[in-house]
């Protein structure tokens, strides 16, 4: 049985690993994040609530282990540790830093499933009985994660539907470098072709930049296509 709307984050520095389970989780109903290492894992973190994070255990820098027991000092978000070291000492590592399971690598997909569900069942339902607004703050603009909403101060900021969409894209994975092809092809089939993607930024950057010349939030990464970096 499935939890219905359980808002997942995918740690792990393998690309190709991080857009397999995106999309095998989100077919099976979930809101899926990703980042592609600690450090960035941290900053999606500090402005986000998840249900549960999946996370790579052999990573550079900061590997799953450590961030694991850092986290476990402020936060009680379930954990599921994935890595490609099944000895009994490793396993015991993870689970005395605060994991809550711990997969090895390889594994069948719906042996993951299985285990975020069982993992999401133990999570006392109490919690969704009062929701956390959530938002992402770029200066003085504020967005509303659930809602879908945008707000400069107390006044509402308007958005097409476009720009709605796009805004819908970029916050599922703030930190992330998204190309245009992929923002063309995470809209409706309706939306903007992907050569009227740059107008739609720009004018997006009217309505959350300062200074939209001089992009803080919205930013252009070169070859790869746009980027939010809320604060």
């Amino acid at each position: 049985m499935m939890v219905p709307d359980a808002h997942l984050l995918i740690v792990d520095d393998d690309e190709r690993i991080r857009g397999l389970l995106q999309k095998f989780l989100v077919r099976n109903g979930f809101l899926v994040s990703v980042a592609r290492d600690a450090a960035q894992a941290r900053r999606i973190l500090s402005g986000l609530e998840f249900d549960l994070i999946v996370l790579d255990v052999m990573m550079p820098g900061e590997d799953g282990v450590t961030l694991t027991r850092e986290l476990r000092k402020k936060m009680a978000t379930p954990i599921l540790l994935l890595t490609a070291r099944g000895e009994a000492a490793n396993r015991i590592e993870g689970l005395e830093a605060g994991a809550d399971d711990y997969l090895v690598k390889p594994f069948e997909p719906k042996e993951l499933l299985l285990r975020i569900n069982a993992i999401l069942r133990r999570v006392p339902v109490a919690k969704a009985a009062e929701p956390v607004r959530q938002f992402l703050h770029m200066g003085a603009v504020r967005y509303d994660l659930d809602r879908g909403e945008m707000w400069r101060g107390e006044v509402p900021v308007r958005l097409t539907a476009t720009e709605a969409a796009l805004m819908r894209i970029f916050a599922a994975q703030p930190g992330v470098p998204l190309s245009r092809e992929k923002l063309v092809a995470d809209q409706s089939e309706d939306a903007a072709q992907e050569r009227a993607v740059d107008v739609q930024i720009t004018r997006l950057r009217r309505k959350i930049e300062e200074d939209p010349k001089v992009p803080r939030y919205l930013q252009t990464v070169r070859g790869e296509g746009y980027m939010l970096q809320p604060d």
